[in-house]
């Protein structure tokens, strides 16, 4: 239908002419001829096939089909302008909804929900739903504007930032390692009970040769809270494989002592991640800044 085809820059061109009088007025006020007005003014009542201007050489005047275009233009004009306004405003203002996907523990229980707390003191408009569930979301299809994961990172259909790198550490209580022998070589775990969360195959690595072994684990008791694993541990279930941080106290204080002298655990990237997005919300630009920033301050 014509309609469909019309161009709206044609539409604001007859807008100003006729709120202006003129097309000389017009032309100034959008930076073109006015011979160029002219034609959009001709390609508009060509379009519609109805007369807006009648012209003469002295003077312009609207047609009552051009009046009654011209109230319902300016009306939808003005709502566009506002729609515009607002678009832009919601990107460069901080306000409005974060929703974010976190790894639980102490990483998103204690660190990061802290570090949100601390953001949304600072900007009182932005409200923040912070969601711990455990699955790898999409954040397209899950509706989330950032997402904070460990591991490796294949995808690369979005934007990665590196917040640090997370220390593993395979653990056990004084007391469990007195009843037990103490594990020298990965492969000895087959002999101990162990405790597990969503990882049930640990890789070791050996500090002095690079030596890489992988050890299937049966764990007497599995689950992915953090919390869960160390009091287990403390407990003399067995060992566990956590993130130092979980449980620097238990560590300083003896509670949990490192199992293995020679192998070792490689780090854990920790990374934050969004959608590529160049004219991203200042809301996400400002959390984003802020969680690096904060992590940056932190002695992980």
């Amino acid at each position: 239908m014509f309609h469909s085809t019309i161009n709206l820059l044609d539409v604001r061109a007859f807008v100003l002419v006729a709120k202006l009088g003129n097309f000389t007025k017009a032309a100034e006020a959008l930076h073109v001829s006015r011979s160029h007005v002219s034609r959009q003014i001709q390609s508009l009542e060509s379009q519609m096939g109805v007369t807006l201007l009648v012209r003469t050489t002295r003077s312009m005047k609207l047609t009552e089909a051009g009046q009654d275009f011209l109230a319902s233009c300016d009306t939808a004009l003005n709502s566009i302008d506002q729609a515009v306004h607002n678009a832009v405003d919601d990107t460069q203002a901080v306000r409005g909804t974060i929703k974010i996907n976190c790894v639980g523990g102490y990483i998103g229980e204690d660190l990061v929900a802290g570090m949100l707390a601390q953001f949304l003191l600072e900007y009182p408009d932005v409200n923040i739903e912070l969601d711990f569930s455990s699955n790898r979301v999409d954040l397209l299809e899950d509706e989330f504007d950032l997402a904070i994961r460990m591991g490796e990172l294949p995808d690369a259909s979005y934007v990665a930032r590196h917040l640090t790198d997370v220390e593993m550490q395979t653990l056990a209580s004084a007391g469990y390692l007195h009843q037990s022998s103490v594990p020298n070589h990965p492969k000895d775990l087959k002999h101990h009970r162990c405790i597990t969360g969503s990882v049930t195959k640990w890789r070791f690595e050996h500090r002095g040769s690079g030596e890489v072994c992988d050890v299937a684990i049966e764990g007497a008791l599995q689950c992915k809270n953090g919390r869960v694993l160390i009091n287990a541990a403390k407990k003399g279930l067995g060992l566990i494989r956590v993130p130092a941080m979980y449980c620097r106290q238990e560590i300083s204080n003896g509670e949990l002592v490192p199992v293995f002298r020679d192998w070792g655990i490689k780090s854990v990237p920790l990374s934050l991640i969004y959608q590529k997005d160049r004219y991203q919300p200042r809301k996400i630009r400002e959390c984003v800044d802020h969680l690096i920033k904060c992590f940056q301050m932190e002695n992980l």
